[in-house]
């Protein structure tokens, strides 16, 4: 199978799925890239994470974009620029809002051994 024939299918699949879910291209862009976010930040819980699963999506969203340029060109169908753009800032913007976030999302770990008034008092008397 060659590009052409995988920019074909891809874009078959596509829409396929969008007349079968009954959304728009845009509405499917944002719900796969929100979809791939959560699973891979489910999947990698350590540190780095949030940019892991960032960097899944815009990879996707490249990937995708990609494609279907590839299937454009194959059909003598291409798009403007700012067409393929959209896709991706649609794709980008709930992931990037969320890697931004994140941070503040993340639990914070429990001190083993809390400071007790002494330390308090203590550090008051220091300064």
């Amino acid at each position: 199978m060659n590009l052409v024939h995988l920019a074909a299918l891809f874009q078959e699949q596509k829409l396929w799925f969008v007349t079968t879910a009954h959304l728009s291209k845009d509405t499917l862009h944002v719900y796969f890239g929100l979809t791939l976010f959560l699973i891979v930040r489910l999947v990698w819980r350590r540190r780095g994470g949030w940019l892991a699963a960032w960097l899944a999506v815009l990879a996707m969203a490249c990937g995708g974009e990609w494609l279907d340029m590839t299937a454009e060109y194959s059909h003598s169908t291409i798009q403007p620029d700012a067409a393929h753009w959209h896709d991706i800032w649609n794709t980008m913007f709930w992931p990037t809002v969320l890697l931004v976030v994140g941070r503040w999302l993340q639990p914070t770990a429990k001190a083993k051994n809390p400071p007790s008034g002494e330390d308090a008092e203590r550090g008051l008397e220091e300064a």
